[in-house]
């Protein structure tokens, strides 16, 4: 056992590995420790202050879960464009879970969202569930405010695919671009642009918002198939 994974196993929590491994069925319960993710987050923190982190993003594919949420944590914090896009190419294709996926959102894309939009329509044409998934939460995390462009709804729209993850993060999209720019947005629930099953699913997350008003949750109501 690695360093780093003798140091995961001393913030092991088994009740909250439990917890956790009922939410990830794609990934086996045996790989989960259960480190919860302030404690990873803060031991990704002090990793990549004292440099340890080299060696560690080229020892792919890790043994446990934790230790990929680790990687994705150590990305999250390089400050050079191209060296965090090398390293999220080198990492995407050995994500197996939503939750992996979902938790990366490196701080320095921010100042380079025209520079990353080629990026993201190469992941979002990928034949992988999880590089597709991770590109459609990048347009979600980025371009759905100041940035955001009515086209980037169709782009997400057009992606064609029957997996669970791929469908769900379709549907979380459009319900927050729905919260965020609703007159683009709804458009295409309207126009019935989504397949059914992620139509309706967009409609039941935008109800469940917060930032949705009432007025829109009982129009979208009538929208659903």
């Amino acid at each position: 056992m690695t360093d780093i994974q003798k140091n995961l196993f001393t913030m092991q929590d088994l009740s909250y590995r439990d917890f956790h491994a009922r939410l990830m069925p794609t990934i086996d319960k045996d790989t989960i420790i259960g480190v919860r993710t302030p404690l990873l987050r803060k031991y990704a923190k002090e990793n990549f202050k004292e440099a340890k982190y080299i060696d560690f993003l080229k020892d792919l594919p890790h043994t446990y879960y934790e230790e990929n949420n680790l990687h994705g944590f150590i990305i999250e914090q390089i400050k050079d464009y191209d060296k965090c896009i090398e390293e999220i190419e080198k990492f995407l294709p050995f994500i197996d879970n939503w939750a992996t996926c979902d938790l990366m959102h490196p701080k320095i894309f921010k100042s380079h969202l025209q520079e990353l939009l080629p990026k993201i329509r190469v992941w979002i044409a990928s034949d992988k569930t999880y590089i597709i998934r991770f590109g459609i939460g990048m347009f979600m995390c980025y371009y759905l405010d100041d940035a955001f462009n009515a086209s980037y709804l169709g782009m997400v729209a057009d992606i064609n695919s029957d997996e669970y993850y791929v469908k769900m993060m379709i549907a979380w999209y459009f319900a927050t671009a729905l919260a965020k720019q609703y007159d683009d947005a709804i458009s295409y629930i309207e126009g019935q642009k989504l397949s059914k099953w992620t139509h309706n699913k967009t409609i039941q997350k935008a109800v469940e918002s917060y930032r949705i008003t009432e007025n829109q949750k009982a129009y979208l109501k009538t929208l659903r198939l």
